[in-house]
This record gives structure tokens, sequence and C-alpha cells, in this order.
């Protein structure tokens, strides 16, 4: 039995394994191989190499062996979880979040989400507790709906897309097709921050701080506005989107704003909704958060339901290994029933996770 806050059935929706890097040489077609991306050491860093990005400093060669790293052992993951409260995870890629998305070039996006795809049903498809979304590269969306139908009869549960499709924004009506497929299928739509471009928008003084909130958290409210304003959710009303490390205090302030600048701006506004844009987000809409006090207490304005937690695992700048610590400070004065929709409960409905 997991002890955890108030009892609750924690379910992180945001987890990371650290795939081999060498899968993508392994799994891609041979015209591909001297593309794929890789690690070199470069001075005293593991540097990861990805066509169309900067190179990314990763740790110092020697924190390597006593890093923890998420690895893709079922036994080792659930102990680690249990260790946190976890009883479920949502798993998405590390290398995988720059590295599938990156490149300009749609077949080599799509051979490389493909290599994940095996890779990761290899691994994580017998295992009902821990859930690894399947990989759709949007830059050819009719290879896009050949590969969203692949995964579901592969059994996976959930898509991740990139958060953002530098080609073509998600309010083009381009995607419909893509949306209706989704739809049919029934499986939420991911989207995890600083995927799809290059989040570090700064360089220098403040870029820690200013890339992780205006490079990557952002990408929260402009999907999310993509879709509700856009119309794709009045369109698809069976659709379900979740936004993955990406805070949530700005869904009150999108939500509250949106509603106003639609009515404000009717004349002009398309297309014609026929709920406002905050009943749309609160309707199939999520975004998911570590610690975000300001969220939690902006509920009476998102609703509970657009509210999903994470522990970020194992990455340091999320809660694991003390996420009832957080959990008891963010949650202080929020009643049982709110406390085990936001940590559990929602990702259950979504996802399919059994609470019992």
């Amino acid at each position: 039995m997991i002890e955890t806050y108030r009892n609750a059935t924690f379910i992180s929706t945001d987890a990371h394994v650290t795939e081999p890097i060498e899968l993508y040489a392994e799994r891609v077609d041979a015209e591909f191989r001297d593309r794929v991306p890789r690690i070199e050491t470069v001075g005293e860093w593991r540097t990861l190499l990805v066509e169309g990005m900067s190179p990314r400093r990763l740790m110092p060669a020697s924190e390597r062996e006593v890093a923890i790293v998420g690895d893709c052992d079922a036994a080792d993951r659930i102990r680690d979880q249990e260790k946190d409260g976890v009883s479920a995870e949502v798993i998405f890629p590390t290398f995988a979040l720059q590295a599938c998305f990156s490149p300009e070039d749609a077949p080599f996006q799509l051979a490389l989400c493909r290599a994940y795809n095996s890779w990761a049903a290899e691994v994580f498809g017998t295992e009902h507790r821990l859930l690894a979304v399947g990989l759709v590269p949007m830059l050819d969306i009719d290879a896009a709906i050949v590969e969203a139908k692949s995964l579901a009869e592969r059994g996976f549960r959930s898509l991740f897309l990139p958060a953002r499709v530098l080609q073509r924004e998600y309010n083009d009506p381009e995607y419909d097709r893509f949306w209706a497929v989704a739809e049919d299928l029934g499986l939420p739509l991911t989207f995890h921050s600083g995927t799809g471009h290059e989040p570090r928008v700064v360089r220098g003084n403040g870029g820690a701080v200013i890339n992780y909130l205006l490079g990557a958290q952002l990408d929260g409210p402009r999907v999310i506005l993509n879709f509700a304003a856009g119309g794709a959710l009045d369109r698809f009303p069976g659709i379900k989107i979740v936004t993955v490390e990406t805070g949530a205090s700005w869904l009150g302030w999108i939500m509250t704003q949106a509603d106003s600048i639609y009515q404000d701006h009717l004349h002009w506004a398309r297309p014609k909704l026929s709920l406002k844009p905050s009943e749309l987000i609160q309707r199939q809409a999520a975004a998911t958060f570590m610690y975000d006090p300001v969220a939690v207490n902006n509920r009476h304005i998102t609703g509970t339901e657009t509210l999903m937690w994470g522990n970020d695992y194992p990455h340091p700048e999320g809660t694991w290994p003390a996420s009832q610590e957080y959990a008891a400070k963010q949650f202080e004065g929020v009643s049982d029933v709110d406390v085990h929709a936001i940590v559990g409960g929602n990702a259950a409905e979504v996802f399919g996770f059994s609470l019992s």
C-alpha cells in the first residue's frame, strides 16, 4: 500500500524515460543514419547534437554514472515512482523531445518518431501503469494520420504532438482531417513544452528563467488558444488535449481574457463559436503542473477538470522524490474531492488508468 497525501491516488502525467540514443541509428532506414541524433563529449560536457537545433549540454561526463536518468526497466520505474507515492505515469521521451520534431524534413521526422515508437512499444507495451505516449510528427498531415492509426492499433493510449509546428499553426483548418481521426480513435493529444521549436529564446543573463517560462511554458497557452479560439475544440467535441510541463498559472488568465476579447471583437472574430472559449477549454483541455499554487488557487475560475499533476521524474526541476511534501504545501485548504481529481482522478479519466 502506497502512503500518500490525503490517501489520494497520484498519477504523474509528466514523467520521462531516458531512451538509449543508439536506438535511432539502429531503427531508422539506412538513408537517414548519418543524420540521427547523437551524444558526444565536448570538453567536460555530454552534448546532444540534433539536426535543426544548436548543441545542447546535458551534464558533465563525470556525473553520468551517478545521475538518476529514468531508465527503461519497468520494475525500476515502478520502484522509483512508488517511493514518491505515484501509482502510474504518462511517459515522455527525453532526447526525442527535440530530436524527433526539430528537423525540417518530414520523412526524416517520421523515421525518427517511428524509431522511438517501436522501441517504446517493446519496452512499455504490457504494463498498464506505464503509459508511453506515441510520437506523431505533423509536417505531413496525411502521414500523421497513418501513424496515429498505427499507434492506436498497437495499443498506445495517447498521442504526443509537437507543441509548435513552425510551418503551420494549430488553428489552420488543414489539420481538421487529423483532428477528425483523433476524435474517432479516442486518444488524448499531448503537447509537451519546448517541442517543435528552439525553446532557448535568449542567451546570457536570466536565460535559465526566461527560457523555461517564455520558451517552454508559454507553449501551453499557445496550444490551448489555437484549439479553443481557432475552433477545433468546437468542431471536434470528442478530442481531448493536454499541455505537459507547461504549468497552469496562466489558465485563469487566458480563459477570462479569451472570453472577454471574443465578446468585444465578436463582429470580427472567426470562426463563430457555439460556446465561450473558456467553456471549450473546460470541456476538452487540461494543463499539467508540478508545483503551482497559483493554478490551484484559481481552480474556482478554471475548474478542477483542467488541472493535472505530474512530478517530471527524473528531472531535477521536478518534485520527485518529494512530491508528497510539495502536495501538502500547495493543497493546504483544498477539499479532498479537488485534491483527488487533480493529482490522479482527471488523469485516470483522460488516459484510461484504473484507480482500483
